[in-house]
């Protein structure tokens, strides 16, 4: 008999079209004035040991260092706009992923988006409204009567309360078709610093989207190819950690504090937190990982607290070397990876691990199925 718990149909991603290496931001960062040896030395600890080759970003103007705009002079000085002028951003470029990401999410799905009856988006990084999504619907042909939420402001942990979210929307309206779509333009609020906290945050952040498609019953069972079944999830709180990841609205951006004592926390609590949502099996039954990749040594602490072996980490750090850390995006893009692996084969296990303020620890559980019902 086919689950009645709701799926994954398809997980669909989008990323802005400014490409940069990881070496160009971190000389970009050591080139501004001001910046003395110690700071330099923090810089160039940062970026070349985040484990991440290349970022994506809405602002062009980053791509050519030595061009003038809102974010740098004519010399290549990172300036300090206001937040409403980075929000100003953030209302223009952040539709086009959030539909971007969409897209490609039916399209994979097979989903015309006349189906969805319900939309969940998700951003930390900005603010407006009509917001997404409501912009989803007038701009994908989404039915003007479906359903609408936004969770905003919930760092990076956000993708899995959303799909927890779509998981009871599906449970209490069987023919519900959800589509979830996380963006995040974290590169507008950069700015340099002598702050260690700010420069690690320089140093991994980046932007994109990801959209998922979540259906039960008929909606499902009309789908074709691989599926990931939404079969649990848990939240759990660290014993401290409260001040050590802090997401706050200033006169000039949104400012992240991400102390290091995050990775030792997570690190330190990470298998307590997971032991529920792991069932009587244990961790040892998981067959793949998705780890968030808030920065390396977080990842590193993750697979020496759980005992993991280099292989469960791959999708995870894949993801971190080739985009970075896109926030509350950035799970569904591992998701997507671990999805399309055929070697796993019909009911391999997922767990998936989130972290946002708090410390707030989001896991949830997943099975691969071959065929969506």
């Amino acid at each position: 008999m086919a689950s009645t718990n709701a799926s994954i149909l398809a997980i669909g991603t989008a990323v802005p079209g400014t490409r940069l290496t990881q070496s160009t931001i971190r000389d970009l960062f050591v080139a501004q004035d001001h910046t003395d040896r110690l700071t330099e030395r923090v810089i160039r600890a940062a970026f070349d040991g985040a484990a991440i080759e290349h970022r994506h970003t809405v602002l062009a103007e980053l791509g050519d260092t030595g061009g003038g705009g809102v974010f740098l002079d004519d010399a290549g000085r990172i300036l300090t706009p206001t937040t409403g002028t980075r929000n100003a951003v953030y209302r223009r470029e952040a539709p086009t992923l959030f539909a971007a990401a969409a897209r490609d999410a039916l399209t994979r799905a097979g989903m015309p988006a006349s189906a969805v009856t319900h939309i969940i988006t998700v951003s930390c990084t900005g603010f407006f409204a009509p917001g997404p999504d409501f912009r989803l619907v007038r701009d994908l042909g989404i039915p003007a009567d479906a359903e609408r939420y936004h969770l905003g402001f919930m760092g990076c942990a956000a993708a899995l309360p959303a799909l927890r979210m779509a998981a009871r929307i599906c449970a209490a309206q069987l023919h519900a078709v959800v589509l979830v779509v996380c963006a995040e333009l974290c590169s507008i609020h950069l700015r340099a610093s002598h702050d260690p906290e700010q420069i690690v945050a320089s140093a991994v952040f980046a932007d994109g989207a990801a959209a998922a498609v979540i259906a039960s019953g008929e909606p499902a069972r009309d789908a074709a190819g691989p599926a990931l079944e939404l079969s649990g999830f848990s939240t759990a709180v660290t014993a401290d950690g409260e001040k050590d990841m802090d997401w706050t609205i200033g006169d000039a951006g949104f400012e992240m504090v991400l102390t290091g004592a995050v990775p030792r926390i997570v690190g330190r609590e990470i298998r307590a937190a997971v032991a529920g949502i792991a069932g009587a099996d244990g961790i040892d039954a998981v067959d793949a990982w998705a780890v968030h990749p808030g920065g390396r040594s977080i990842l590193d602490r993750v697979q020496t607290g759980l005992g993991l072996d280099d292989p469960a980490m791959t999708p995870s750090r894949s993801v971190l070397r080739d985009y970075g850390n896109m926030s509350s995006a950035t799970v569904l893009f591992i998701l997507q990876r671990i999805l399309a692996d055929s070697i796993l084969g019909d009911r391999a296990r997922v767990l998936g691990i989130a972290f946002g303020p708090g410390l707030t620890v989001e896991s949830a559980a997943f099975v691969r199925r071959a065929e969506a019902a």
